[in-house]
């Protein structure tokens, strides 16, 4: 068996193709699930550390923290119980879940100003937890829905300052650095916050953004990658399948040629097998594969123009299994290999020669055989030497068609000789019957 990086800036308006979008829904499913177990891991610690300081705080701050945590460690809970044996999770979580972080935030901030007091609540550290969400945007949500979830965390802390500055118990002070050294605040402070927090949001909505648009481009590069490949083989096995017709033509018209003086009728007929031959190889010019029947028309056809410059001397017999006529195989494939062993095998010596073409189906493979018993070894020596186009074009076709699917050996026959032999993956055109068909 043969076995066988460019950076391009992103157009912001180019919409996410079909492939972007499931790369990046794939993406942002998993991230959803590990940010979903971070976030059970901190409610779990944040529960237990209010469960230790709960002896030290009012009954009221005892009640919030109740209020919020229970339920928004119960539905982080839920999610691996309901949703994560699924394959897929449900698109509406990375919308919903981000919307209860800033909620709990908002309530947790609320709550401690309601119970205790105003400026205690905005002093506390947790409105950082409002930062946080905004990180993981980038990683689980689209760029909508993160200008989304940035306008809601701008929006409920402004809320909640509004609502503690009408209840008249918010103390200001005109000064920051007098209100941190004072039970105030100063509303420098809060706009100050409110600024983060909105750079903070835009920053999240432009990488998110920018990670679409990054994944779009990959995948556009992706394809064009692919299409260049594919292009490349084609023009490949083009160039490869191009140099068979001149060889095979020069030798031909080299053959008439000789025929002129010796053999009139006998050229004349040449001509005519010439022009059926040319007329059937240019039907199939296009083609990379053709059933095996049109190629063994070609094959007949090539063989009369032998016959008739060897006469005597050459025999070709061809055993096909019918159901091996209708499989697909390279185009002008069969050809180059019994011009191969003529001119290597028969050719050198005086005697007659006797050339076998086999075709079968085995195991889900059409295997392909040309025989011949002439001079043998010699004509390996020959393809060392780089002669005989023919066997390396049809190498060099068989990698590009199929890979390391294939099988291409090149020897001895039992009774001397050389022998040909190729496996392809069987892939009828139509259906066929059993048996087989010979003829000579």
């Amino acid at each position: 068996m043969q076995t066988g990086t460019a950076e391009q800036q992103p157009n912001a308006r180019e919409p996410l193709d079909e492939m972007a979008l499931q790369l990046l829904g794939e993406q942002r499913e998993r991230a959803e699930r590990r940010l979903n177990a971070v976030r059970a891991v901190v409610l779990l610690l944040l529960a237990i550390a209010a469960l230790v300081y709960a002896p030290s705080l009012t009954p009221a701050l005892n009640r919030v923290n109740v209020v919020v945590l229970a339920p928004t460690l119960s539905w982080t809970i839920a999610q691996f119980l309901l949703f994560y044996r699924a394959r897929r999770l449900p698109s509406w979580l990375a919308t919903v879940n981000p919307v209860v972080d800033i909620t709990a935030v908002t309530a947790i901030i609320g709550g401690y100003g309601m119970a205790q007091s105003p400026v205690l609540a905005l002093k506390t550290p947790i409105f950082l937890v409002y930062l946080v969400i905004l990180a993981a945007r980038p990683v689980t949500s689209s760029a909508r829905k993160a200008a989304a979830v940035s306008t809601l965390a701008v929006a409920e802390y402004t809320a909640l300052v509004l609502l503690f500055a009408a209840t008249g118990r918010l103390t200001l002070a005109a000064s920051p650095v007098s209100a941190s050294a004072t039970p105030s605040i100063s509303p420098l402070d809060e706009m100050a916050k409110l600024l983060l927090l909105g750079v903070a949001g835009g920053i999240a909505t432009y990488a998110t953004a920018w990670h679409e648009r990054l994944a779009t481009t990959f995948s556009r590069l992706s394809r064009d990658q692919e299409e260049l490949a594919t292009r490349l083989a084609e023009a490949q096995l083009q160039s490869l399948k191009l140099q068979l017709h001149p060889h095979f033509l020069f030798n031909t018209l080299n053959t008439i040629t000789a025929l002129i003086d010796t053999d009139p009728q006998g050229a004349e007929r040449m001509v005519s097998g010439l022009s059926e031959l040319l007329r059937l190889s240019l039907r199939t010019a296009g083609e990379q594969e053709v059933p095996l029947a049109r190629e063994l028309e070609i094959l007949e056809h090539y063989v009369e123009i032998q016959q008739i410059r060897f006469a005597d001397r050459l025999e070709v017999s061809v055993c096909v299994a019918p159901e091996a006529r209708h499989a697909l195989v390279p185009n002008l494939i069969l050809q180059p290999l019994v011009e191969n062993a003529i001119r290597h095998g028969i050719a050198p010596r005086a005697a007659p020669g006797h050339i076998e073409v086999r075709a079968g189906r085995r195991d889900g493979m059409l295997t392909l055989s040309v025989a011949d018993d002439g001079v043998g070894l010699r004509a390996e020596a020959d393809i060392e030497r780089g002669e005989g186009i023919g066997l390396a074009n049809t190498g060099a076709r068989l990698q590009q068609l199929y890979g390391e699917h294939h099988r291409f050996e090149l020897g001895a026959g039992r009774s001397g000789g050389f022998t040909v032999l190729i496996e392809i993956p069987f892939r009828p055109a139509i259906e066929a019957a059993e048996g087989w068909e010979c003829a000579s």
